[in-house]
């Protein structure tokens, strides 16, 4: 099946589980559904009281495999992309753990699902959040832009593996690190047998073996990288846990503060890195920066 269409079938059946969660049932990618396994992701994967005070339906439209929270290990004041937000339970606790100092984005190609984060946050009062569309293999920010990037259970559902963990090693900056939780074969599992035991949108055809991911980050540039299993989802394949860092001596690829002001069709001028995201309203992004930048990731003077 060609890249284009897994990737359409995935966004179909995200879609599907946020207009159900949105009309009040559970969604159609449930831990049985989307995974073959009883108990073992979505809210269940945190710990207890860490989802005190969210949205019901924030709660409601997690569908990861694991706590990339606790793997990052977020810090006040950093900036975090969580990669396959959905509902946005894992944006807006990132947004906790960063604090008014800090913001944290979610990424997703879903329009459902984006506007079912954004009705979260607002209902949650959370102000240094920021939603973008876009996909994982081309992420809507500048280079250097966040210090941690996090991910549940989405980097497997790629079709282009090798450019999310280059894009991810893209947007961090030096000395920046990825905590990702993610569906992991055992390294003799071959592609064929991940395949005969799960589907790629059930998040096991797709997923890549322990060696995979660690030859994988090497590629893109990544340092000390892990991969440790936690749980199994199907017979040789696991929910696990996955870290590394960006080093710290890598040359710092951001624009220079002279090259950041970008003048737009009508003459304003993009915020630096530092403000984009909380200087003009989201709906005048798409336009302000004519197009230097993506829409949704540069705000105005």
């Amino acid at each position: 099946m060609a890249g284009n269409e897994l990737r359409e079938q995935v966004r179909e059946r995200y879609a599907e589980a946020a207009r159900a969660v949105a009309a009040g049932g559970a969604g159609c990618c449930g831990p049985a559904a989307a995974f073959d396994a009883e108990d073992w992701s979505g809210s269940q994967v945190y710990g207890e009281g860490e989802l005190d005070g969210l949205p019901a339906q924030a709660v409601a439209a997690s569908l990861g495999c694991g706590n990339p929270l606790v793997v990052a290990q977020l810090q006040p004041g950093e900036r975090v992309l969580d990669l396959g937000s959905g509902g946005g339970i894992d944006v807006l606790l990132s947004a906790k753990r960063a604090g008014p100092t800090g913001k944290a984005y979610g990424l997703d190609m879903t329009e459902d699902m984006l506007a079912l984060a954004r009705a979260n946050a607002a209902k949650a009062g959370a102000t240094n959040v920021e939603f973008l569309k876009g996909q994982i293999e081309d992420i809507p920010l500048p280079a250097g832009s966040v210090d941690v990037v996090i991910s549940n259970c989405v980097i497997n559902l790629s079709t282009d593996k090798p450019a999310v963990l280059a894009e991810m090693f893209r947007v961090l900056t030096p000395g920046g690190r990825i905590g990702i939780s993610d569906v992991v074969a055992e390294d003799d599992v071959t592609p064929d047998q991940r395949a005969e035991r799960g589907s790629y949108v059930g998040c096991i055809a797709g997923a890549l073996s322990r060696i995979e991911y660690l030859h994988g980050l090497a590629a893109a540039g990544f340092v000390d990288a892990t991969v440790e299993f936690t749980h199994e989802a199907a017979p040789g394949l696991h929910s696990a846990i996955v870290r590394a860092s960006k080093p710290a001596d890598t040359p710092d690829t951001r624009d220079t503060a002279a090259s950041r002001t970008v003048l737009a069709a009508d003459g304003d001028a993009c915020c630096s890195i530092e403000t984009q995201g909380s200087c003009c309203a989201p709906s005048a992004k798409a336009t302000c920066c004519s197009g230097a930048h993506p829409a949704g990731t540069c705000g105005c003077q």
